[in-house]
């Protein structure tokens, strides 16, 4: 069976990581919603020099995540929240209670998605697609201060 499908890769590019940058994002989110760090993460990139690498985020709290999504239009962001809240409702009888009603259900929304990414970095740029967003995500109703850890490896320019 053949397929008419065809594929193209550019050549491999090799170097060694010459060089580690770290930094710690602040975000005060305003409860329960998407909020797009994308030019945060590109900004800290830009700071460290950033040329031929990877870049990871990584969220220290677990009721909160990150996602790459959609940028272009607000309402796939929407409809992501419709989904996340069906399949973790807060009325689904949960044991765990302690800080509210939203707190299990920020659990396991965060379960579902992610707590890291890693994002390459080309020619000083993110290596994300045109409609590609970084966002975190605040799982809980009510504002909270989240921290992020921003950690590039690779080479300077």
């Amino acid at each position: 069976m053949s397929s008419s499908r065809t594929m193209t890769r550019a050549p491999v590019s090799t170097s060694a990581v010459t060089h580690v940058a770290s930094s710690l994002l602040t975000v005060q989110t305003g409860g329960a919603g998407f909020v797009d760090i994308t030019s945060e993460a590109a900004k800290f990139v830009a700071e460290a020099g950033g040329r031929d690498g990877a870049l990871t985020l990584f969220v220290r709290h677990t009721s909160a995540s990150l996602t790459i999504q959609e940028n272009a239009d607000p309402t796939v962001l929407i409809d992501l929240t419709t989904v996340l809240n069906h399949l973790a409702p807060e009325n689904a009888g949960w044991v765990h209670d302690t800080e509210g009603p939203d707190d299990m259900p920020a659990h396991v929304k965060s379960m579902l998605t992610a707590t890291s990414l890693q994002i390459p970095v080309l020619q000083g740029r993110l290596a994300l697609g045109t409609w590609q967003g970084i966002y975190l995500i605040e799982h809980r109703r009510r504002p909270h201060r989240r921290e992020l850890v921003l950690q590039f490896l690779g080479t300077v320019e």
